[in-house]
C-alpha cells in the first residue's frame, strides 16, 4: 500500500468530523466572519446525519491508528511503515487529525460557550 493510499482513511475522517460538525460550527464561523441570511439556518439539515458522521469519523479515525500503530513486522521493507522517520510524521499527523476531528464533532457541546 502506498503513501497516498494509507492517508485517504484520515482525511476520510476529516470530512467526516467537518460533516459531524457543520449544523454547529458553520453557522457560528458565518456569522463571526460577518456573513448572514436566512439560509445559513438550513446548515442545520445536517443534524439528522451526524450520528452517521459521527460513526464514519470513529471507522475511519480506528483504521488509521490500526495502520500506524501495528508492528512493523507486517510492514513491507521500503514502505512508509518500515521507515522510523516517516512513522513518527504519520503519527504525529494521526493525532493532530484525530484532535482537530474530536474538536469537530464534539463542537455543539462546547460551541454554545462562544456564543
Amino acid at each position: 500500500m502506498n503513501q497516498k493510499e494509507s492517508n485517504l482513511p484520515m482525511i476520510g475522517g476529516i470530512i467526516a468530523a467537518l460533516g459531524a460538525g457543520v449544523c454547529c460550527v458553520g453557522p457560528l464561523l458565518l456569522l463571526l466572519l460577518g456573513v448572514s441570511g436566512s439560509w445559513i439556518g438550513n446548515l442545520t439539515a445536517f443534524e439528522p446525519y451526524r450520528p452517521l458522521f459521527i460513526a464514519f469519523v470513529v471507522l475511519l479515525f480506528g483504521y488509521s491508528g490500526w495502520k500506524i500503530y501495528r508492528p512493523v513486522e507486517e510492514c513491507e521493507p521500503g514502505t512508509a511503515c518500515a521507515i522510523p522517520k516517516k512513522q513518527q510524521q504519520r503519527k504525529v499527523i494521526f493525532w493532530l487529525s484525530a484532535i482537530a476531528a474530536t474538536i469537530f464533532v464534539t463542537s455543539n457541546y462546547w460551541i454554545l460557550l462562544f456564543a
